[in-house]
């Protein structure tokens, strides 16, 4: 398999495993993914998911679509249209937290899927981008939109015109990723931040999720903002996460959370 789903409920790990040809994405690799995204999913529905984690083996998280077989005129707008925008839209709308661990390369469509995810942890010998410029290539995979909310246009522009990639202290000091680690502490803490995570009331972590994605979509003004947080609020409060933490605060001990 090309790719693992590895699941310890409450958290399960979405493993690109094709690490010879640094994780790059192929036919096989892509249907392989949305198997696991299948069973992913479906996991979440029942709680058995309460945060997923990204990662990949070997040295490189997603050198992004593997191009060695691709044709100079190829109809780049169905690849892209039938194939790794719906792979990286079922990513970012996944129902629960999501977390991106990367390493290595980090580059097109591997960006993407990374990007997708609602945290994003890069080892200190991670380098993130596209360098498409050299191929003639224009951005894709959803980078535009991330580059330009998190980093600003005039920055955007900049690593497209040049290619250049940004390493893993760039993009945090940048606000493209979450935080840059030690390669040799990437993985558990991406790992103890997933435990946390899915210990937590994870129904209003997922309202919080599309709260946030309706504030960047519809440009929310402050008085639909705020009737979108009591719509959310009112649908909490009939949650059995919502009494148990009141009641725990009333007892005086720690809640035990069950995303439900």
């Amino acid at each position: 398999m090309l790719v693992r789903l590895d699941i310890e409920a409450p958290v399960a790990e979405l493993v690109l495993n094709r690490p010879d040809k640094l994780n790059a994405m192929n036919a096989a690799l892509v249907a392989d993914l949305n198997a696991a995204l299948d069973a992913a999913h479906a996991a979440a529905a029942t709680r058995d998911i309460r945060c997923l984690l990204v990662r990949a083996e070997g040295r490189a998280f997603c050198a992004g679509r593997d191009i060695s077989d691709a044709q100079p005129n190829e109809d780049a707008e169905r690849i892209l249209s039938e194939v790794f925008n719906p792979l990286i839209a079922r990513v970012a709308e996944y129902p629960a937290p999501t977390i991106a661990a990367v390493q290595g390369g980090c580059l097109g469509t591997g960006l993407g899927i990374a990007l997708a995810c609602d945290l994003l942890f890069a080892a200190d010998d991670a380098k993130l981008g596209s360098p498409f410029a050299r191929i003639g290539a224009v951005l894709d995979s959803g980078a535009h939109l991330a580059f330009v909310e998190r980093l600003g246009p005039h920055r955007a522009l900049e690593l497209i015109y040049t290619g250049r990639l940004l390493s893993a202290t760039e993009a945090a000091a940048w606000g493209l990723v979450n935080a840059a680690l030690p390669v040799d502490q990437l993985l558990e803490h991406a790992r103890s931040t997933a435990r946390q995570i899915a210990g937590g009331p994870t129904y209003a972590f997922l309202e919080s999720k599309r709260l946030v994605r309706r504030i960047r979509d519809e440009r929310l003004a402050v008085g639909q903002a705020l009737a979108a947080e009591a719509q959310a609020q009112g649908r909490a409060a009939l949650t059995d996460d919502y009494a148990e933490g009141m009641r725990a605060f009333q007892e005086k001990r720690a809640p035990v959370f069950r995303g439900r």
